[in-house]
């Protein structure tokens, strides 16, 4: 039975993707146009320079191609199920994940879980072809490979409870849209998606060095275009690692302090 319950909750927000094929044909083309312009991009800013922070082109594209697919990771579309922490929390029903069989932690933990593998798939997809059409390049070893695949699931570990602290305020905030937008742009800025780390000021990659956000994408594609080498690996994997268990035991803690928060009329 408990695993029938994990079931239903992993695959919340992919059904409501699947039986929306409008909004799957949208993130269709979002992504193949990001995808396009992002490598268009990145190609033309290396029309006349060989290597710039230790980059050179083919691993400039690789890293910003690969940073779009990976932003569908954790990219879907939460309101449509109707079942976000801030939308419980202004209708007032967020109780009943308090009533259900499964514990509000492990249900949040399950559903994100679902996202991810879905997401995963849309990520696996565009990976393929961007790799098949020669926009990426390919992994340099087996243990490059490895050691990226490794690096990836303890950064969207790391993403995963990041997301989740973000959820938790809301049972002090109630509404958290501004700090909603804040973070992800944050994010978004720290962990190299907009562009990779090593451009920024020294300070910067000092300052985004004590956060956890360079741990979620920074950290894996660095790796994986070899800005990173392998003799490295080992330390960014344990910073990795650090996060995920600092980030699990704080968010454990506010999901215990949040649960005394919640009364019987609602949020």
């Amino acid at each position: 039975m408990a695993t029938v319950h994990a079931w239903r909750a992993a695959r919340v927000t992919p059904l409501g993707e699947l039986h929306s094929p409008p909004r799957m044909t949208a993130v269709l083309l979002r992504l193949t146009v990001q995808v396009v312009l992002v490598a268009s991009l990145w190609d033309g800013l290396y029309a006349h320079t060989g290597t710039t922070a230790g980059l050179d082109r083919d691993q400039a594209v690789t890293y910003a191609v690969l940073a779009v697919l990976a932003s569908r990771l954790r990219e879907l579309d939460q309101y449509a199920g109707r079942d976000t922490v801030l939308q419980h929390m202004h209708f007032g029903t967020i109780v009943y994940w308090y009533l259900r069989p499964l514990p509000p932690r492990r249900y949040h933990a399950l559903r994100a879980l679902g996202e991810q593998l879905y997401g995963f798939a849309w990520a696996l997809s565009g990976y393929a072809v961007c790799l098949a059409v020669g926009v990426v390049e390919p992994p340099k070893s087996a243990a490059v490979a490895g050691v990226f695949a490794l690096s990836l699931l303890l950064g969207q570990w790391v993403l995963y409870y990041v997301m989740l602290v973000l959820d938790q305020l809301c049972f002090w905030t109630v509404r958290n849209n501004a700090a909603m937008l804040i973070l992800i742009f944050a994010q978004n800025l720290l962990s190299g998606v907009y562009a990779p780390l090593w451009f920024f000021p020294d300070w910067f990659i000092t300052l985004s060095g004590f956060l956890p956000f360079q741990a979620t994408l920074n950290v894996p594609l660095s790796l994986y275009i070899g800005r990173i080498p392998l003799s490295d690996a080992a330390g960014q994997l344990a910073v990795q690692a650090a996060w995920v268990v600092v980030l699990a035991l704080f968010t454990r803690f506010l999901w215990r302090r949040a649960a005394r928060r919640v009364i019987s009329q609602g949020g």
